[in-house]
């Protein structure tokens, strides 16, 4: 009995041993709980990238200021990686109150001027409103795209709005100059400046009888923009306005 006892205590550590030998050797490479709390707490949320919006591109420079050098020109859409968002705003450009982000372009680290940033990625030019806010919904719900059309037979009109879930001027600028074709010879008018103005597109094709933009302020404050254009048997119009806390787009197009 004592033999037999020694000869299965003996088969019990050998094959203990031998399962242990052919364990696979990634086995410790698995993560414990520990490793995946820190995979989920370094996970980067939707909130870090915004997209360049400039038409003609974003400096990315070395340092937090205007003056510094620059690294790179991130294109229009860029999407970027935002280390930092400032929230204050300490600077102006073009008209646009910002401040500068720290952000990841192409394993560049930098700043960019964050009134030329947007949470919403931009259309390209000529791009279907519908389809664009379709898409965007998707990430904003109180996106929305509306389309009547009017007036009479011989003097037909459509009108398509669009409403963004932003309280910023320049922001709806930009989408509208890619959706509805406002000339890029036009930038985001300033704020500041006389109740109203007109500015004209000194670049127009001989064909259009009519491109300009009137500005309509109140005490320094944008309280409308539109954008008007015609030709023969054909004129159009893209307006600008607040809604609460939306801004409205709104494109209206009239075949004479």
């Amino acid at each position: 009995m004592k033999k037999v006892a020694f000869t299965l205590i003996a088969v019990s550590i050998a094959t203990v041993f031998t399962a242990c030998k052919n364990e696979p050797n990634d086995i410790q490479n698995t993560p414990n709980t520990n490793d995946l709390a820190v995979a989920e707490a370094t996970t980067v949320d939707e909130d870090q990238f915004l997209y360049v919006t400039a038409p003609s591109g974003l400096t990315l420079r070395k340092f937090d200021n205007l003056n510094s050098d620059k690294l790179a020109v991130m294109p229009y859409g860029t999407r970027l990686k935002v280390l930092s968002n400032e929230q204050e705003n300490t600077m102006t450009v073009g008209g646009i109150d910002g401040d500068m982000n720290k952000v990841i372009y192409n394993n560049k680290t930098g700043f960019a001027f964050n009134g030329f940033l947007s949470k919403f990625f931009p259309p390209e030019k000529g791009t279907n409103a519908k389809m664009y806010i379709t898409d965007l919904k998707s990430t904003f719900p109180k996106a929305s795209y509306a389309e009547t059309t009017g007036g009479t037979a011989s003097k037909p009109s459509n009108t398509q709005t669009v409403l963004l879930p932003t309280p910023d001027w320049h922001e709806a600028f930009y989408v509208a100059q890619q959706l509805y074709d406002i000339p890029l010879v036009f930038n985001f008018p300033n704020p500041k400046g006389r109740d109203s103005e007109t500015i004209r597109n000194t670049k127009k094709a001989e064909q259009l009888l009519e491109s300009n933009i009137v500005v309509e302020r109140k005490d320094n404050t944008l309280q409308k923009i539109t954008y008007r254009q015609a030709a023969s048997g054909h004129q159009s119009g893209v307006t600008i306005s607040k809604e609460g806390t939306l801004m409205k787009i709104e494109y209206k197009t009239v075949v004479e």
